[in-house]
């Protein structure tokens, strides 16, 4: 029996076999020992750990003789308490830091500043930078971006704004 067993557990039997086994694993206690055994040595070899026998009711009933605990503090300890500006200022600290980034961030600059941001140092003369000039795109690309425009990786990120772009080309003067 223990043979059919190991190929139980190994889920090498037929399918007669297998009743025979659940048969013998349910009525005889020799045959669920070895179960328990073969399990007991596949966990050792493949480095699992065991709980002990009873570990369970061991651990219920160790924690049913504990003593329950209510969440109070007790009368002798007080929780300290904040002074009642506390919170308002943090509050206006955090508007005005807000409010000084964005200052920063969105203010217009004229020379004067960028030159003092600078350090001091005369400007470098910078080339203007060459106008773009648009050129209106042909039937034929226009058809091929709107074919192709569900492949697009930034379609993902703009909601309905593809749609709106393909029904909204602009008409060029003198063509279809």
């Amino acid at each position: 029996m223990k043979a059919d067993i190991s190929a139980l557990m190994d889920g090498e039997l037929e399918a007669g076999e297998l009743e025979a086994a659940l048969a013998a694993l349910r009525e005889d206690g020799e045959a669920l020992a070895a179960w328990r055994m073969y399990h007991l040595i596949g966990d050792a070899l493949q480095g699992r750990r065991m709980l002990a026998l009873g570990c369970v009711a061991r651990v219920s009933a160790r924690l049913a003789g504990e003593p329950t605990l209510i969440g109070t503090l007790p009368a002798d300890i007080v929780a300290p308490q904040r002074p009642r500006w506390f919170v308002p200022s943090a509050l206006a600290a955090s508007v005005a830091a807000v409010a000084l980034v964005g200052w920063m961030a969105l203010a217009p600059r004229s020379a004067e500043q960028l030159e003092v941001a600078v350090g001091g140092h005369t400007p470098i003369a910078v080339p203007a930078p060459k106008p773009v000039v648009r050129q209106p795109l042909t039937a034929a690309t226009r058809d091929y971006i709107f074919a192709h425009q569900a492949y697009s990786p930034r379609n993902s990120l703009q909601g309905v704004a593809p749609y709106v772009r393909s029904v909204s080309a602009e008409a060029v003067p003198g063509k279809p």
